[in-house]
């Protein structure tokens, strides 16, 4: 048997391993990405070397690049305008004030630890590790004694931080002289990267959307190819930016709100169901692709990352999942009235995750000089990522319900809120872990 079909058995066998104990797992501190990251590790060449696709990029970037579209997509599709204000501050605090302020503090950390990089590399450092991926601290953003506000500001902030920080990006990417950006120069990045990529991804997905609705107020389309054709719309939002030199992912991000929007904005009365289950199978979808893209991840950037550390890569690495994190959501949370155990809480659970990494390897492919000593530390800080956050997301959810239930018993007014009735906790009636997958 090849290699390839040994790669596909292993990845298959840990796949159903884990669904086949996923409910006993989902109360551990054993989530699914240290599960998917830890067996890509020991199926890798580090290790076993059962999974070994270094030497042929094209498929783990494609499988990635795909993934992320998906999330991108799907997440931005079920985001809605009172979302950014629901609770009154978090979501557009998180997002207006933190992930700026979290990627100048990427950079500016960055400078002293990692020597030999440039300015502009230095940046790049900065904005990939800036966006958060909830499904690595899932059940801290899904845990019913965690009050409402905390858990919709952070589900909300992981949904679109990955979308926003692509401008950043493209803008860095295309200050660096030998990559594919900055031969078009700064300008025409800026027209072709984010101004017809968005205005592709608005097209695309407003149009779609209308269309799907025309189409199911005649009763013309089934649910099962409801769902087919969001994909279809996903995937030519992305392609039609790059045949144009644009950006794929930030063409699916907009394409995915203006989506989203139309099947609001033109639901028919025809209907027997919310609009926003069409997105159900792309979820599901987006969140199988991005377990596999863990356990990838795990094998050919985390492993071989291991077996070269030096203490510079490991301080930066933890400095990015706190002082970089933390004290900007601290400086953007400031006069909120929330609590320190509150600010302490949302500080913390911004785990790194798949956009780090898809970013990251997008760098790669463009050749950038200090591209091995970018990987390297985007590999650490999210391989500490995982274990880090996905350890602690069920004690501390847990905690920090127990804080805040006896604060609420004892407070009036209390800013984050009252918790969740017994009874729903009981029933599971609470909030959707996320506006879009649950495993992002």
């Amino acid at each position: 048997m090849s290699g390839g079909a040994w790669t596909g058995v292993a990845v298959a066998g840990v796949t159903a391993a884990y669904v086949l104990g996923s409910r006993r797992l989902s109360s551990t501190p054993l989530s699914s990405p240290i599960v998917f990251v830890g067996s890509g590790i020991l199926l890798g060449p580090a290790v076993l070397g059962i999974v070994d696709l270094e030497h042929d990029a094209a498929p783990i970037i494609a499988l990635l690049e795909a993934t992320l579209t998906l999330v991108l997509f799907t997440d931005a599709m079920a985001v809605r305008r009172r979302d950014l204000v629901t609770g009154g501050y978090l979501p557009s605090r998180l997002l207006g004030i933190g992930l700026p302020l979290s990627i100048g503090a990427g950079w500016l950390l960055a400078w002293p630890l990692l020597p030999g990089l440039t300015v502009w590399e230095l940046a790049l450092v900065g904005a990939v590790l800036a966006p958060t991926d909830a499904a690595l601290g899932k059940t801290a953003m899904s845990s019913p004694r965690v009050p409402a506000l905390v858990r919709h500001g952070l589900n909300v902030e992981s949904g679109l931080n990955d979308g926003m920080v692509l401008p950043f990006f493209v803008l860095f990417l295309a200050a660096i002289p030998g990559t594919h950006y900055a031969d078009e120069g700064v300008s025409g990045v800026f027209w072709r990267a984010l101004v017809l990529s968005t205005a592709l991804g608005l097209l695309v997905g407003g149009l779609g959307g209308r269309l799907l609705q025309w189409s199911r107020a005649r009763g013309w389309v089934t649910r099962e190819w409801r769902h087919v054709y969001l994909l279809a719309v996903a995937a030519a939002s992305y392609e039609l930016a790059v045949v144009t030199d644009g950006s794929g992912f930030i063409a699916a991000w907009v394409a995915g709100f203006a989506f989203g929007f139309a099947l609001r904005r033109y639901r028919t009365g025809r209907e027997q169901e919310d609009p926003d289950s069409t997105a159900e199978f792309a979820e599901t979808l987006g969140g199988l692709l991005a377990s596999i893209s863990l356990l990838v991840f795990g094998a050919v950037l985390l492993g071989p990352t291991l077996e070269h550390l030096n203490w510079r890569i490991v301080l930066y690495a933890v400095l990015s999942l706190t002082v970089v994190r933390m004290l900007p959501v601290a400086l953007a949370l400031a006069g909120s009235g929330l609590r320190p155990p509150t600010v302490a809480y949302v500080g913390w659970f911004g785990p790194r995750g798949l956009a780090s990494v898809v970013l990251a390897l997008l760098v790669v492919e463009e050749q950038v000089h200090g591209t091995e000593l970018l990987g390297s530390v985007v590999a650490i800080t999210v391989g500490l990522s995982v274990l880090l956050h996905g350890v602690s997301a069920v004690a501390l959810a847990e905690r920090y319900g127990r804080w805040h239930e006896r604060t609420a018993a004892t407070t009036r007014d209390l800013r984050e809120g009252t918790p969740a009735p017994r009874a729903a906790r009981a029933t599971g009636s609470v909030p959707r872990t996320s506006p879009g997958s649950p495993e992002k």
